[in-house]
């Protein structure tokens, strides 16, 4: 079966930087474009970046433009969520996820997902 696992979250103080590894199996992984959303408590699911299927193409929400970049490894099928100068406010649970779309930041039109991982930015 389909598999995403996230891995690198943790408590970080703001300025900082994580790096964030989503590892997938049991899909065709370089025909999927990947996505990262997250949601912090009490909020709605907010999308964060997506990239193509071949790593070529890549789209960020406006919050996080700049300081966020999204990267693919197809050889290994994980993709990667590099954070820098991080605010208190990207505190969230972060969670990476499959779509047959080629980038998309549309929640339900992707396929699998994964169980997520903590990020928590100190003040």
């Amino acid at each position: 079966q389909v598999q995403l696992v996230e891995s690198g979250g943790g408590l970080v103080q703001a300025g900082g930087s994580l790096r964030l590894s989503c590892a997938a199996s049991g899909l065709t992984f370089s025909t999927y474009g990947m996505g990262w959303f997250r949601q912090a408590p009490g909020k709605v699911r907010e999308f964060v970046t997506a990239i193509s299927w071949s790593g070529g193409s890549t789209y960020y929400a406006d919050s996080v433009k700049g300081r966020f970049t999204i990267s693919r490894e197809n050889a290994k099928n994980t993709v990667y969520l590099q954070m820098n100068s991080l605010k208190p406010e990207d505190t969230a649970v972060y969670s990476c996820a499959a779509t047959h779309y080629d980038k998309c930041e549309v929640p339900e039109y992707y396929s699998y997902w994964g169980q997520g991982t903590q990020v928590t930015v100190s003040s």
